[in-house]
């Protein structure tokens, strides 16, 4: 048998809607739904377009076209023939007939031109000989659709300029260290130093956050002290209530501003524990790296930052847990922590990898408490330890934006794609794991 609909009193009548009151209230209703429909579809269109606009910003300058002018043209050092055509030999010779005794002495010194291959003598040929210089940089946009008009204005002011398409991201422009030259300058170092940052404070932040969460979820109620004695009960009420009070600025450790840890950080991890975070405690590290302002130092610093994250995360996740499953693990006979290591954490894991990935997203992009801390501006060493000085790429993108040149400009953005792929790919790793966690938990 079909339910029959049910019609209520109205509230300002006393009576049953009847006929086409009925209508007129469902077509209301129906109206205002496709209006929210329509206001949610509006949202969407908005949200994805300022998304497209700022991917298209980004790639309009990570690519385009540049005028490179060379001091000396290529085709007045070898008689026309391409460097490629020269023979290892040649190219010796060639750098010899040009170059100053200063300039080959320093080029020895750093390794004999005679045990170069080909492949690099060319480049030391370019940097040192050829010069080539970038008068001019122009967006894609403006390379794609007033390419003539530039074409007329490069023959007016740099006759000898060719225009070429650049793309800014290419593979050495990750191998390729900084350099104050923006067409040779690289994010390797910066790139290394923000995967040391985001490894330590993954290690030192998930452990910390997750025994944390556990306690505060699992063993918060009980009773360590014997309740029989006044003493006993005395320090579970202490207790008790320190630990409401941890759980509840948890909360609002959330919301502080990084600044105010990168001033943690600096008062405590670079100067107090200056001894330790330099490495002289261990007797590693040198002069350079002894005022504390590490790689640690930073990974302590951002730890702090996000382990109010994890920790509410995964408070969360565990307390999703059905408490069934606790009590059925209990009814077999299993310890708390046995119920806990094997069936709590397996089902909240998932949920805790979400905040983890939240926590990583953030500290991804953090610059102010890094420079604060100490992190390098301008850098050309790798890191090697945990007690190397670091930079990390948005301290690099804040700092090339800054320059007044277009080129530095074209390296920020393709930098900025750099890391939005090191951010994607570790957060679809994490995505991954949880998936797969997710579909072997305990039901």
């Amino acid at each position: 048998m079909s339910a029959e609909p049910v019609n209520r009193p109205s509230a300002s009548t006393g009576r049953l809607p009847q006929g086409e009151e009925v209508k007129q209230n469902v077509a209301s209703r129906q109206q205002r739904g496709k209006l929210w429909q329509a206001s949610l579809l509006f949202s969407v269109v908005v949200g994805l377009s300022v998304l497209l606009m700022l991917a298209w910003n980004i790639a309009n300058d990570a690519f385009g076209g540049i005028a490179v002018q060379a001091d000396v043209e290529v085709e007045t050092l070898t008689d026309g023939r391409p460097l490629e055509d020269l023979t290892q030999p040649e190219l010796v010779a060639l750098l010899e007939e040009n170059l100053r005794s200063r300039v080959l002495r320093n080029l020895n010194r750093e390794q004999p031109l005679a045990e170069r291959d080909a492949e690099n003598l060319i480049e030391v040929v370019l940097l040192e000989i050829v010069k080539p210089e970038v008068v001019a940089t122009y967006k894609l946009a403006d390379f794609l659709f007033n390419r003539a008009e530039i074409e007329a204005q490069l023959a007016e002011d740099f006759p000898r300029a060719e225009l070429e398409f650049k793309s800014w991201v290419r593979w050495d422009f990750i191998v390729n260290p900084m350099s104050s030259n923006p067409v040779y300058a690289g994010v390797r170092t910066a790139l290394l130093g923000t995967l040391w940052l985001l490894m330590l404070t993954i290690l030192i932040a998930f452990p910390l956050g997750l025994g944390a969460a556990i306690y505060l979820e699992e063993y918060q109620s009980d009773k360590i002290f014997d309740e029989r004695t006044p003493a006993g009960r005395f320090f579970n009420r202490v207790i008790a209530r320190s630990t409401s009070i941890i759980s509840t600025n948890i909360y609002n450790l959330s919301g502080v501003p990084s600044i105010i840890y990168g001033m943690l950080g600096l008062a405590i991890f670079v100067r107090a524990l200056e001894n330790f975070t330099s490495g002289a405690m261990f007797g590693v590290g040198g002069d350079a790296t002894a005022n504390g302002r590490t790689i640690i130092s930073a990974a302590l610093t951002m730890s702090l930052l996000v382990l109010p994250v994890v920790i509410i995360s995964s408070q969360e996740a565990i307390k999703a847990v059905p408490s069934t499953l606790r009590q059925a693990s209990l009814g077999l006979g299993a310890t708390k922590w046995q119920t806990i290591w094997k069936i709590v954490l397996p089902n909240a894991l998932p949920g805790i990898l979400t905040g983890t990935i939240l926590a990583i997203s953030r500290a991804i992009g953090e610059t102010a408490p890094l420079i604060v801390v100490g992190a390098s501006t301008f850098i050309v060493t790798d890191p090697t330890s945990i007690f190397s000085k670091f930079t990390v790429l948005p301290i690099q993108i804040y700092n090339w934006t800054s320059r007044p040149q277009d080129e530095f400009r074209a390296i920020a953005a393709a930098a900025i794609i750099v890391l939005l792929i090191l951010l994607l790919s570790l957060n679809a790793t994490a995505i991954l794991l949880r998936n797969y966690l997710r579909s072997r938990r305990v039901t």
